[in-house]
């Protein structure tokens, strides 16, 4: 078994427009990184298939799904640019792009379920752990984690699955479609105060939400990780684990104040490895979130997946 990266160029073809920082290049920057680092070749490479009516409604409610589709056809057949919210725009391109980020996430998840790869990484946008389950948010449509870890449960048969976030915004729309669902533990850090300013409202038991503040570098964040997230995640034993894997608490990234590096993603997965391997079988899926300075989230990414690799 091996590592699968799933991706398609349709996600390239999402265009919110000049200079927004969810941009298309930010898969192309991945990309060459790992070209770059010679982990392309040591990977199991997967075209992200469109994703199911069946699939979203996991996760979102249908009238929600089915008035964002009718919207984003239009978009195909007018050409036009639309705003969905005030941080989220719709292209042309956008359906099939949010269509197959939550269909790779599903994919993989089925892939490493049925033994065919060890682990998984979805190189996709748009993103996905700010759409709620009736709300676009946050460059965000579909939630592809929530997407997948219902999959796992209602579909797999799965009884228990963990989700990481380690983007340095809350996952609000995961928590709004997950919280006091007693299948599913969550565990995230964020900074806070900062958008979408949620998380320490939430009061479900399985939410594990521990905000930070500006200028918090990866001592702080391991700290937290060891404290807060790995015995919650022990006493859960997981038989799936899903990651929502944002780079934008990278210390060279402006949309966030945090100070992480390479070197603490490369950590903060081995940990998350680590309970896999224990309660898992090793089963991973991660998603690409956040993560806006270019260089530096190709360079995180590859990190990531060396580890993910090197299992």
């Amino acid at each position: 078994m091996s590592t699968g990266y799933f991706t398609h160029p349709d996600c390239l073809a999402h265009d919110m427009g000049h200079g927004h920082p969810e941009c298309p290049q930010r898969l192309l920057a991945i990309a060459d990184h790992l070209r770059a680092q010679g982990l392309d070749a040591l990977m199991s490479q997967h075209e992200a298939p469109l994703a199911k009516l069946s699939d979203l409604s996991l996760a979102h409610e249908s009238n929600y799904v089915a008035t964002l589709d009718d919207f984003l056809h239009q978009l195909e057949s007018t050409g036009d640019t639309r705003a969905l919210d005030p941080d989220t725009l719709a292209c042309p391109g956008t359906r099939s792009a949010a269509w197959r980020a939550a269909g790779a996430a599903v994919a993989a998840t089925d892939a490493v379920i049925d033994g065919q790869l060890h682990n998984a990484f979805c190189a996709v946008r748009p993103p996905g752990h700010h759409a709620t389950r009736r709300q676009t948010m946050g460059f965000c449509l579909f939630n592809n984690v929530a997407v997948a870890a219902r999959h796992a449960l209602d579909v797999r048969g799965l009884k228990r699955v963990a989700i990481v976030d380690f983007d340095v915004h809350h996952g609000n729309g995961t928590q709004d479609i997950l919280a006091n669902d007693d299948r599913v533990l969550m565990v995230s850090f964020y900074q806070h105060p900062l958008y979408p300013y949620s998380g320490e409202e939430c009061r479900a038991a399985n939410m594990v939400n521990v905000p930070v503040p500006a200028r918090s570098n990866g001592k702080v964040i391991r700290e937290i990780v060891e404290t807060y997230w790995m015995h919650r995640l022990e006493f859960f034993k997981p038989e799936m684990i899903f990651i929502s894997a944002g780079f934008d608490a990278h210390r060279e990234d402006d949309l966030g104040g945090l100070g992480l590096v390479e070197a603490d993603y490369a950590w903060i997965t081995s940990k998350i490895m680590d309970v896999a391997k224990r309660f898992a079988k090793g089963r991973i899926v991660s998603c690409l979130e956040g993560g806006y300075n270019l260089d530096a989230l190709g360079r995180s990414v590859a990190a990531h997946l060396r580890v993910l690799i090197d299992e």
